[in-house]
């Protein structure tokens, strides 16, 4: 494809630089553009803390707060869309607190926040497998596919857990689940938690489905092209991976076959949608942007469609749990929770999971894991001054 395209790796990676670097090395912002843009509007970029930020920003859209900046077009579609899209929503629909927070993170809250750490190997070789050979060996039973149907308190503090096969008394209870999943299980169990507790768990949206598709081609890809690329502007098509660029399993298989593992995402697709269709105008897309696709053979393909993740609306971050819930011998972790820190997604729902461990720790006299974060301010006080002038 011939459309604009921008590239972090070029950009610095020390705040501020790295935004300032980000403005002038896009080919989507020009001189005239900055001479458009509203300062002003933007000062809420510079200065993110949290809660503060959700107080300021989580009653308007992503869209209506690129609006008032006077972000342009081109760059709102290429930098922030892909940002907002990766919360698997719509930017008309999703908190501009989550967008800032996310600007945050990558560019004025660390150097490290436009490098991405990736398993050399399939997440079941490279991480799942190994953490419950690691959990079994200190005597935990993992129970996978055994879905918990209620909790019950009990009168001595602990809680009855059932599922399909029996009932279990637990002395704690971490909720890490999906946002149906939480529902689910809170409907379930009258006694949990307190009444308005309950109602902001039954007010949890889920983002709309998703689809991931991986396909096995007979010939590889251009050798230019980059192992992972955002994209915005081509139908449903959200991301494009070239798996065999950085996946052990893939290349492996790219070398022995001579052709490539490619990987397209789909977000915040419509419910009505025929999924069938959404899978093909995918792959169109990819002929469009990777034209030597459209001359390779599909040796293999899967389609996985999802409907998992946490929906993070405008106006939704008061029904969030904390980590904390009305019960001490109850906490919740994953991405839909409220940490009071810098954190989105994944590593909202790794800090939440220590966060909760932590909270029954701290009940039975046990030192905690220490968590490292991103500052929670701006990190440069020129510009936490600049932010201050929005009010």
């Amino acid at each position: 494809s011939s459309g604009l395209h921008d590239s972090f790796a070029r950009v610095p990676r020390t705040p501020p630089l790295s935004a300032l670097g980000f403005v002038a090395l896009s080919p989507t912002i020009g001189v005239r553009d900055l001479a458009r843009m509203s300062p002003r509007a933007a000062l809420p970029l510079l200065d993110v803390r949290v809660p503060e930020v959700y107080e300021q920003l989580d009653g308007v859209s992503a869209h209506d707060f690129l609006a008032r900046i006077r972000f342009p077009e081109a760059a709102h579609h290429l930098a922030f869309e892909v940002f907002s899209r990766s919360f698997f929503a719509d930017p008309r629909e999703l908190s501009a607190a989550e967008l800032v927070l996310m600007f945050h993170i990558y560019f004025l809250g660390s150097s490290e926040g436009l490098l991405f750490d990736v398993p050399a190997e399939p997440f079941p070789t490279a991480l799942w497998d190994p953490l419950r050979g690691y959990l079994e060996s200190h005597g935990v039973s993992v129970r996978t596919s055994t879905p918990v149907r209620q909790v019950r308190p009990q009168p001595d503090g602990g809680l009855a857990v059932t599922t399909d096969q029996d009932t279990e008394r637990c002395d704690a209870l971490v909720l890490a689940l999906d946002g149906a999943g939480l529902r689910q299980v809170v409907a379930a169990s009258p006694e949990l938690g307190d009444p308005d507790w309950r109602t902001r768990i039954d007010r949890l949206r889920t983002a709309p489905p998703f689809l991931v598709s991986r396909l096995w081609l007979d010939r590889p890809v251009a050798p230019g092209r980059p192992g992972f690329l955002g994209t915005s502007g081509y139908g449903p098509l959200d991301n494009v991976s070239v798996l065999d660029r950085w996946e052990g399993e893939a290349a492996r298989w790219a070398r022995r076959t001579g052709g490539s593992v490619l990987e397209l995402h789909a977000y915040a697709v419509s419910p009505d949608a025929d999924r069938g269709a959404v899978q093909a105008e995918a792959v169109r897309q990819l002929h469009r942007i990777y034209p030597e696709t459209s001359r390779a053979r599909v040796v293999d393909e899967r389609h996985e469609w999802r409907a998992d993740c946490p929906m993070f609306p405008v106006g939704g971050y008061r029904d969030r749990p904390g980590v904390r819930s009305p019960d001490p011998a109850v906490t919740v972790a994953g991405d839909l929770v409220r940490t009071g820190l810098p954190v989105a997604l994944m590593e909202r729902a790794v800090t939440s999971g220590f966060l909760a461990a932590n909270a029954h720790l701290e009940r039975w006299g046990v030192r905690g894991q220490t968590l490292w974060t991103v500052p929670r301010t701006g990190r440069s006080l020129p510009l936490r001054g600049l932010a201050a002038l929005g009010g």
